[in-house]
């Protein structure tokens, strides 16, 4: 089967996460976001596309600060109560029936009840014709213990992060699962003991 380029996000999962940003008059808005990513790694930025009319693009162009909340299944409702196009004066966290969550170094809030947050400030816009490339760095970065190993890592299996697989029509919520193989970082260099190699 020959799929279209459009449908690019039909053959992958992507992540699921919630970005919460203030107006300058101080409406709370929280918009699902699914073309995000962190850039790299360990760099500290992350990076999330958006189309030129946006809620969340005008409070990040006008404040410079937004939080990426990583939200547990569970949410799928309040997901899509904060997808629908709501004018820009309506409060989202009511609408969705949110709590908001006190940030230590941004003004805008997180959303309790998320696995994570991660606190940023914006770095640069990356303009294209129909859509933005927004670049922010993370200055502040806070998880829930409880599903959190000693190391930072995530219990995924406990925590299930919601993520999604694209349809045609919809979309099917979904959560990663573990498939029996761990892998070391290690195992990407290869050694020049590795046989048949440095001779």
């Amino acid at each position: 089967m020959i799929l279209k380029p459009s449908q690019r996000e039909q053959i992958i999962p992507l992540p699921v996460v919630l970005i919460s940003t203030l107006s300058p008059e101080g409406i709370r808005n929280a918009a699902p976001w699914s073309n995000f990513t962190p850039i790299l790694r360990p760099l500290e930025e992350v990076l999330l596309a958006s189309w030129l009319k946006r809620d969340t693009l005008e409070n990040i162009r006008q404040t410079g600060e937004f939080v990426v909340n990583v939200p547990p299944v569970g949410m799928e409702d309040a997901v899509m109560i904060c997808a629908q196009n709501y004018p820009s004066d309506v409060d989202e966290f009511q609408e969705a029936g949110l709590k908001a969550r006190h940030s230590a170094k941004v003004v805008p809030p997180g959303i309790e009840g998320c696995l994570a947050w991660a606190e940023c400030v914006l770095v640069e816009e990356i303009a294209r014709e129909k859509f933005v490339l927004v670049v922010g760095k993370v200055v502040h970065l806070e998880v829930d213990d409880r599903f959190f190993n000693a190391d930072g890592s995530m219990d995924f299996q406990r925590a299930k992060p919601l993520g999604a697989m694209l349809g045609h029509d919809g979309m099917s919520f979904t959560y990663p699962a573990y498939s029996g193989r761990y892998a070391e970082y290690r195992e990407m260099f290869q050694s020049s003991a590795t046989p048949g190699r440095g001779k």
